[in-house]
């Protein structure tokens, strides 16, 4: 077994449509970055990289590179899980906090859950997502945008019986 920790920020952008967990989000600005700047998805990357001590995001997708301008971290996230497939590697399962004063999670959650499944190539009950606030403290507090923290797990795929 073999675990992960991520952690993901990014500061409103009133510019951008706001994407968490590969779900767009009508109710809230968008969040400034290079790519679609979900910082769910980001979390959930470098927690399943640093689960296959295989780096960060960065590393992998840098924001120097013109072909990550937009990208679909969804669709990044799939490519790790990809590469950590071919590491002998699953994923078990994902636990996501996002701390934000706004949007409320709650309501979004369950599509977050799946998207985030279909990327990890798991069952939507092996992924949790959770939103909380900063009661009012701090850079989140004051409503300049969203910090994410998840934990992945993951397991050998060799003489495992749930993937033979």
């Amino acid at each position: 077994m073999r675990v992960g920790i991520g952690y993901d920020s990014h500061r409103f952008d009133d510019g951008r449509p706001l994407v968490l967990g590969g779900v767009t989000i009508p109710d809230g600005p968008g969040l400034a970055g290079h790519s679609d700047a979900d910082a769910v998805a980001h979390a959930v990357t470098d927690a399943v990289l640093g689960a296959g001590a295989l780096g960060d995001i960065g590393r992998h997708f840098p924001d120097t590179d013109p072909a990550n301008e937009g990208a679909d971290s969804i669709e990044m996230l799939g490519a790790v899980v990809r590469r950590i497939q071919a590491e002998g590697l699953r994923v078990v399962n994902v636990d996501v906090s996002v701390i934000a004063e706004r949007p409320r999670i709650a309501p979004h959650v369950e599509g977050m859950r799946a998207r985030l499944a279909a990327a990890l190539g798991t069952e939507s009950s092996a992924v949790s997502v959770k939103g909380k606030t900063n009661e009012g403290m701090g850079w989140i507090g004051r409503d300049e945008g969203v910090a994410v923290i998840a934990v992945a797990s993951l397991a050998s795929t060799r003489d495992d019986p749930d993937t033979s």
